[in-house]
């Protein structure tokens, strides 16, 4: 098929390895309120190892080092308004990234959700994935831009929507899947492949309800990885496997 049938039919021949990094507001604190510059410099120079050696990256960023809606609901505030900045947060955590991923010399576009052009630009599936063919990181902020959705399941269209191959979970403080929760468990059993029908059959702690069910209906692999180990990000994005492969 020629280059101009692809363009008409709305497919193109893609060669090079296109994955979506999912990051933690808690990565972009170091797990403390705020921004840890140190830490997001790091993650940066990480990303855009892997970029120079040809992977197309897009980036999910959450905002739980600044705001968390649903807590914020527990203590009172209405649930929808508590959303809202806790996407506001993200758009703050994306920026940061888009800074420091320009320090180290790789273009990057912010597109949002909400609209707010000083900033970033609007999410448009199609301009994100012509960014990324032209070796720009887009990073997704302000979540699906409504309230009621978490960063993982936003995470889960966004790669599917711009035909990422992969989704990464980047994790804080533990490096895969495991069969209970290590850190209150020493007897927890670490898991290097599940199936998405295993984990649901074990409760398995992969990330929330609405993206597991997202990402199980459309056998979207994906990989749990720990981000405290220096170069598991830049491991990850070239396909090394270093934490837990879920899988149809």
């Amino acid at each position: 098929m020629t280059e101009t049938s692809d363009l008409i039919s709305g497919t193109e021949p893609q060669t090079a390895r296109r994955v979506l990094l999912k990051l933690s507001g808690e990565m972009f604190g170091g797990g403390k309120l705020g921004l840890d510059p140190d830490v997001v410099s790091r993650v940066a120079r990480e990303i855009a190892d892997a970029v120079r050696q040809g992977v197309q990256v897009a980036v999910v960023v959450g905002g739980g080092n600044f705001f968390r809606g649903a807590e914020l609901s527990e203590r009172g505030m209405e649930r929808a308004r508590a959303d809202y900045m806790g996407m506001l947060g993200t758009v703050m955590n994306a920026l940061a990234l888009q800074d420091f991923l320009e320090q180290a010399g790789v273009a990057t576009r912010v597109q949002t959700a909400i609209t707010m052009g000083q900033v970033a630009e609007s999410y448009i599936p199609l301009r994100a994935i012509r960014h990324m063919e032209k070796g720009r990181v887009v990073i997704f902020g302000a979540g699906a831009g409504m309230p009621y959705f978490s960063t993982d399941t936003v995470s889960l269209q966004r790669a599917l929507e711009t035909r990422c191959s992969e989704v990464l979970m980047g994790k804080n403080g533990v490096d895969a899947v495991y069969s209970a929760d290590p850190r209150k468990d020493p007897d927890a059993e670490r898991l290097e492949h599940v199936t998405y029908a295993e984990a649901l059959q074990r409760r398995l702690a992969v990330m929330d309800a609405a993206a597991f069910s997202l990402a199980m209906d459309n056998r979207m692999p994906m990989q749990v990885f720990g981000l405290d180990t220096p170069g598991n990000v830049t491991r990850a994005l070239l396909g090394e496997r270093i934490g837990t492969l879920v899988t149809a």
